[in-house]
């Protein structure tokens, strides 16, 4: 008895604990859409506002004001873009990996990852000019190659763990029936991982749609993202929180929504292989 009290006081916790962890997750989120209804006085008054008249002035002003539209459609295009290109180096490269093992591929799977540490503003002055004179700046096809440059790592990485979970029996039996390389990876390693490579797909283009560094600093009007979108609005005459959160609530909900409808093909392919 007493132990089955135990097990129910800390499950009891679990959620508890859950639940509160999920909360505050959420909470930026929730205070931003309702900033974004506030006028701006009611989003700058202390102490904040919990009960008010929402109003949708702000999302009219931004959809006179901005062409919301254009942002949108460059932030759809580069991510699915970057994500697939990524996609297409990545199996390649995590199949050799997995599959025909070097002495030198622990190694260079460190050194990949070692990349994704280094502060993007030290390669900054020399992607710019590089940039600048291939005809890149402002362009949607240059964010493509530096979000798919910069997830790579991430989904050979991830790829190349759930390649390392398929038996190798499978493959040799493939062998022993003739198949080659092609139809190897066609046939048998893409339908058997094929949540793990959805799953390093859809966390691509999460990854893609949020980057701000590089929209910021290689875009100027024609291929600017939402995260570009979002950072018009602050501008020297001070920041307007109301339509700063609304144009933000905007730029984060279809990533959002992306995500809930993603989140158990996600969550399936990143635990894919942690239990045997």
């Amino acid at each position: 008895m007493k132990l089955h009290s135990q097990k129910v006081a800390k499950e009891l916790t679990a959620t508890v604990l859950c639940w509160a962890i999920a909360l505050l997750i959420f909470f930026p989120i929730f205070w931003m859409v309702l900033t974004s209804l506030k006028t701006e006085i009611q989003a700058i008054s202390m102490p904040p506002q919990l009960f008010f008249k929402p109003t949708l002035e702000n999302y009219i002003g931004i959809f006179e004001r901005s062409n919301y539209t254009r942002f949108a459609w460059n932030s759809v295009v580069i991510a699915l873009g970057s994500s697939i290109i990524g996609l297409l180096l990545a199996v390649p490269a995590a199949y050799a990996m997995a599959f025909y093992p070097s002495k030198r591929t622990k190694g260079t799977l460190l050194w990949m990852l070692s990349t994704k540490m280094m502060p993007p503003v030290g390669v900054l002055i020399p992607i710019y000019l590089l940039f600048r004179d291939t005809g890149l700046l402002d362009s949607r096809l240059g964010l493509i190659i530096i979000f798919a440059l910069m997830n790579l790592p991430i989904m050979i990485w991830m790829i190349y763990t759930y390649f390392r979970e398929i038996p190798t029996e499978i493959l040799e039996a493939g062998r022993m029936d003739g198949v080659d390389t092609r139809q190897e990876i066609m046939t048998i390693i893409l339908p058997i991982s094929m949540g793990g490579i959805a799953s390093s797909f859809l966390l691509a283009v999460i990854l893609s749609w949020n980057e701000a560094f590089w929209s910021l600093n290689l875009t100027a009007s024609k291929a600017a993202p939402l995260t570009a979108f979002i950072a018009s609005y602050s501008n020297p005459e001070g920041l307007f929180w109301a339509r700063l959160s609304a144009a933000s609530t905007l730029a984060v909900a279809p990533i959002v929504i992306f995500g809930w409808l993603s989140m158990k093909q996600l969550v399936r392919g990143l635990t894919f292989g942690a239990v045997k």
